[in-house]
């Protein structure tokens, strides 16, 4: 091949590179999420006014952003403590819910003893564990964070070992004939079989984290986005009650994508399929 040829040929996939239809994967989705986003904040605002939707049922998007601009540190401080609320529980949860699902797959007496005991744990309702948690650990952090971590756990830990119990006996044992341990066949072949299974139960966890930081902070908090949902609606302030669930779903959003995005990177093979 001439180097003129190899020239032309460089300078048609670089063209081929800018063209609209050959953006990278992760450009298109964020552009078609900003035009989701675009489009749902017209049919808000343009719906409110074309049908004359009261301010009390639906303000107009406009009016709630302006709100939120109004008083941005108040909503600034909120989202930073229930995200570190969240963070801490989903994280913890998290943890420990691998950690025992592992434990109960290696150890059936444990299991038989002590799931029965997690499953009567999530009959109760958030609000009444959450009470007994903020009189255990006061209005505090820790307080929001354990109860997060209730929420999150319980799932992560019956993925966890619904996946270990997917995996092939026929696999573990031609590992076992090549003198692998019990160490290097849950590194190497059970948890990555799970894995899957585990990133369902977190994306859950995920939503389940920030619902139970929420809700901890309605037994009595300064800040977070779960005390300005309170003062809205004590104060039957429509606007600001919006702006709080606003504010809340984008933490919820951005968090189950973060998740999300975790998932696709170490679960690469689970896409591929």
């Amino acid at each position: 091949m001439s180097i003129g040829s190899t020239a032309s040929l460089v300078e048609d996939k670089a063209a081929a590179g800018l063209r609209p239809g050959r953006l990278p994967g992760w450009m298109r989705k964020t552009a078609r999420l900003l035009l989701g986003l675009a489009v749902t904040a017209l049919l808000w605002e343009g719906s409110v006014q074309l049908f004359g939707i009261r301010p009390a049922y639906l303000p107009r998007l406009s009016a709630i952003l302006a709100a939120m601009a109004a008083t941005p540190r108040a909503y600034l401080d909120g989202f930073l403590r229930t995200l570190a609320e969240t963070l801490i529980g989903f994280a913890a949860g998290g943890a420990f819910g691998v950690l025992i699902g592992i434990a109960f797959f290696r150890l059936r007496a444990l299991r038989e003893m002590i799931f029965p005991i997690f499953v009567v744990s999530q009959t109760i309702p958030v609000i009444a564990f959450g009470a007994l948690v903020v009189l255990w650990f006061g209005n505090t952090l820790l307080a929001k964070a354990v109860i997060a971590f209730y929420l999150t756990f319980f799932p992560v830990t019956v993925n966890t070992l619904l996946g270990l119990e997917t995996v092939d006996p026929k696999l573990v044992a031609l590992m076992k004939s090549f003198g692998a341990s019990n160490r290097q066949l849950l590194l190497r072949l059970q948890l990555p079989t799970a894995l899957p299974h585990i990133f369902v139960a977190l994306r859950l966890a995920s939503s389940l984290s920030l619902v139970g930081a929420i809700v901890g902070e309605w037994f009595g908090d300064t800040t977070g986005i779960g005390v300005l949902l309170l003062q809205a609606m004590y104060t039957e302030n429509v606007v600001a009650l919006w702006g709080a669930l606003l504010a809340a779903a984008l933490l919820g959003t951005g968090f189950y994508a973060v998740v999300a995005a975790a998932e696709r990177r170490l679960v690469f093979w689970s896409a591929e399929q």
